[in-house]
């Protein structure tokens, strides 16, 4: 190959590899520029976000604080901070950081989002439980508000998330905290989980290994410096201290009380039969769905039909057609009046 091809086709590379760089809108720079300034708006919206956090549950925002949640250095921190102060979103008062009206709004715009989400993942998709923080925290950053009502009035506007957090409506407005945590509740009584706070993730993951959701009615057994023993879904339950205060349930006074004699279909043995009192509302959206097609809704006979070698899944016969549910389903669906067949 000749020097001048071999010059007109290095020419022609560079002047490539040129437009790929600083060709406008869709060029190297400009995705870079675009990747920096969005990084910079998440870093913004999550440091008002955890201002608001630190608000709502009446505890001092410090500079440190929002370097620590963010996992940041206290040079980007206070970087942050300045930018905020300067769009007029946060006031600095000697150790303490203090939203603004217009940040305390903003910042509850983006928790609207987030909390939405995580409500529509759990009704209207099967994304696991543990997945539904992390894909709002997403999401949280590129919805608009226009697109949040949209959202909002496709899911009937709900007032909390799947974990019972109350969601903003469009104006700002929360509904009134309610409740007390776990710790607080003293023996024998009765209660049902309005909330479970899903920050830090470790502790929520613990939480849910255990089965616990919201909506679920326990009775409180014993409450110690050291431990946390109650009932749920007809199984004791231990927790430590730690994490039972990541936990706030309702009190329910002794008439709405649901009796303790029901059990989960998962405890039926083979040829033993029971009749579907309801199903969790830890199962969600499509799963829900699916069941209630199945034929597993309130009144419905059912039977333990044939166990797997692995004992999940396991055949149930259920108005006359044979169904196979797991157990992570059939620990969420409650039956009464089991029998053994003759």
């Amino acid at each position: 190959m000749n020097e001048p091809i071999i010059l007109l086709i290095i020419g022609i590379a560079i002047i490539i590899f040129l437009i790929m760089l600083f060709y406008p809108a869709k060029g190297i720079i400009a995705k870079v520029k675009k990747s920096k300034i969005a990084s910079k708006k998440i870093l913004i919206e999550d440091a008002l976000k955890y201002l608001y956090n630190c608000e709502y549950h009446q505890i001092v925002c410090t500079l440190n604080g929002v370097a620590g949640n963010l996992s940041i250095s206290a040079d980007d921190a206070t970087d942050i901070i300045s930018k905020l102060e300067s769009l007029g979103l946060v006031n600095a008062k000697k150790n303490e950081l203090i939203l603004t009206p217009d940040g305390r709004s903003y910042a509850l715009r983006v928790i609207r989002v987030h909390r939405l989400w995580e409500k529509y993942l759990a009704d209207e998709t099967s994304v696991s439980e543990n997945e539904w923080h992390l894909k709002a925290e997403e999401i949280e950053h590129t919805l608009t508000p226009e697109q949040a009502n949209k959202l909002a009035a496709q899911i009937g506007n709900p007032v909390f998330d799947p974990h019972g957090d109350p969601i903003p409506s469009a104006k700002g407005d929360l509904p009134v905290r309610r409740g007390k945590l776990l710790t607080e509740m003293q023996a024998g009584e009765f209660a049902n989980i309005i909330h479970i706070e899903d920050e830090p993730y470790a502790i929520y993951s613990q939480i849910i290994a255990e089965g616990l959701y919201a909506g679920m009615q326990i009775r409180m057994l014993l409450v110690t410096d050291k431990r946390i023993k109650f009932i749920a879904n007809g199984e004791e339950c231990v927790l430590s201290p730690l994490i039972a205060k990541n936990i706030t349930v309702g009190i329910v006074k002794l008439e709405k009380q649901i009796g303790e004699n029901f059990k989960t279909l998962s405890s039926l043995k083979v040829g033993e039969k029971g009749t579907i009192l309801g199903i969790a509302k830890s199962l969600r959206g499509q799963q829900r769905r699916r069941l209630m097609d199945l034929g597993i809704v309130p009144g419905t006979k059912i039977e333990a039909e044939l166990e797997s070698l692995t004992s999940d899944p396991i055949a149930y016969r259920v108005r006359g057609t044979i169904v196979a549910l797991r157990k992570q389903q059939t620990d969420r669906i409650f039956i009464k009046n089991s029998e053994v067949e003759n």
